[in-house]
């Protein structure tokens, strides 16, 4: 029973309607009164609900900046510009460069959802298997591996874009320039586009991880009548 919960969990993160079915047919029936095709129906719909619900949460407005587990702050160099910065009495300043990146990420993750379903579409029953045995975000690792390169090409001029339409280039230009005219301090000059790209990608990784736990733990995340009688299985 606990191996069949595992490959529930497994298949509503990453398979398509096609694997389902055929990875469903070799389960074990015991009389539990679902049949294989609402088994491939429920899993789908979970699968559509969670990478839906993930994505829209972080194209949303402020879908980075409101949300601590992966808002964008400043490269490690810089955190010492927003903190002099606010220092001197510049925190607006400060903050609308915050949001600005974080603005980009929202903007780029818009395109994540296809190339998603494209790795959920080409699992094999061996990755599903491989999944079984590993960690509790084992499925967010094998579509990590599978869609970072290409979220990344796809990420990384959106990004730039984003930064050119709003005049972030400007602003941070701005930025940087008031604070390497502070006496003493060390003069920095980032590459923000490259490391805004990065922390969008780990921000999309990160909540797919949240809600790959969630539908382990929660009975509340199965959110239809055939959700629930689907996951009656796995309990």
């Amino acid at each position: 029973m606990k191996k069949k919960a595992l490959l529930v969990i497994v298949l509503i993160q990453l398979l398509s309607c096609g694997e389902l079915q055929q990875i469903v047919n070799q389960l074990p029936q015991q009389g539990t009164g679902v049949t294989n095709l609402e088994i491939g129906q429920g899993l789908q719909e979970a699968l559509n609900i969670g990478i839906d619900k993930q994505v829209s949460k972080l194209t949303a407005t402020d879908g980075f900046y409101n949300n601590a587990l992966v808002k964008i702050l400043l490269p490690e160099e810089l955190r010492k510009v927003d903190k002099t910065l606010r220092d001197i009495g510049l925190g607006k300043m400060a903050d609308e460069g915050l949001r600005i990146l974080n603005r980009a990420a929202e903007t780029a993750v818009g395109e994540a959802t296809p190339i998603f379903i494209d790795a959920v579409k080409g699992i094999t029953f061996v990755d599903a298997k491989n999944i079984l045995l590993g960690n509790d975000d084992a499925a967010t690792q094998y579509l990590s591996n599978k869609t970072q390169t290409a979220l990344y090409a796809k990420f990384n001029p959106i990004i730039r874009s984003s930064f050119e339409k709003v005049g972030a280039d400007a602003i941070w230009n701005n930025l940087i320039t008031r604070y390497n005219s502070i006496p003493l301090v060390k003069k920095v000059n980032p590459n923000l586009t490259e490391y805004v790209t990065n922390e969008a990608l780990k921000g999309v990784y990160t909540m797919i991880s949240v809600e790959e736990k969630e539908i382990r733990n929660k009975v509340s995340s199965r959110t239809t009548d055939l959700l629930r009688k689907v996951f009656t299985l796995q309990d």
